[in-house]
């Protein structure tokens, strides 16, 4: 039986940044499968104009998952995504990681889930601007995605970076084959 990644979505979430992560991680060698979970389960509407179902409602997903996918989108700045805490809280109480890009970096700073881990977003100014409890600034990082501590984060330009270490992360293939991966759809065929 392959071992479940949950993947939050909800109207208007940024469908490309979970677009190489997912893919990827969906391949029937990986072991993996991706699941969608909501707050219910009504039909999402992506900001790319994808409809999707969700597979999971937070009343009802399965307690047994390997990681927890944060994806962005404006609700994040909105607040509208605040009731998906206790499922965070859940996955990190048991050991379980959690990847945040973009704006669900703003969640996880207003929430005290970077204070005490080295982490990223849209640029440490922008977090601090849309999460007003945040006390991370020592443990920042520029870069475009870090992992640390069971947490992973991203910026909104990253969805690659994020896909990488999500990779890594969970050992989806050889650290060598992910890095070959990762040059050829950052570089493209062409790259000099």
């Amino acid at each position: 039986m392959k071992k479940e990644i949950l993947a939050f979505i909800f109207d208007g979430y940024a469908d490309w940044e979970n677009a190489y992560i997912c893919s990827e991680l969906n391949a029937p060698e990986t072991g993996y499968v991706v699941k969608t979970l909501s707050f219910d389960k009504e039909p999402k509407i992506s900001m790319g104009g994808f409809h999707t179902i969700p597979d999971y409602s937070i009343n009802d997903y399965p307690k047994k998952f390997t990681m927890l996918l944060l994806i962005g989108g404006n609700a994040w700045m909105e607040k509208k995504n605040n009731n998906v805490k206790p499922i965070v809280d859940y996955a990190l109480d048991h050991n379980i990681p959690v990847a945040a890009i973009c704006g669900a970096t703003f969640f996880m700073g207003e929430n005290g889930y970077l204070d005490n881990r080295k982490h990223t977003s849209n640029t440490l100014e922008f977090l601090k601007s849309q999460s007003p409890h945040y006390k991370g600034d020592s443990n920042y990082v520029e870069k475009q995605a870090v992992s640390d501590s069971n947490v992973i984060t991203a910026n909104g330009t990253a969805a690659l970076e994020f896909a990488k270490e999500i990779m890594l992360y969970l050992k989806v293939k050889l650290e060598d084959e992910i890095n070959k991966w990762y040059e050829f759809h950052k570089h493209g065929m062409y790259q000099k």
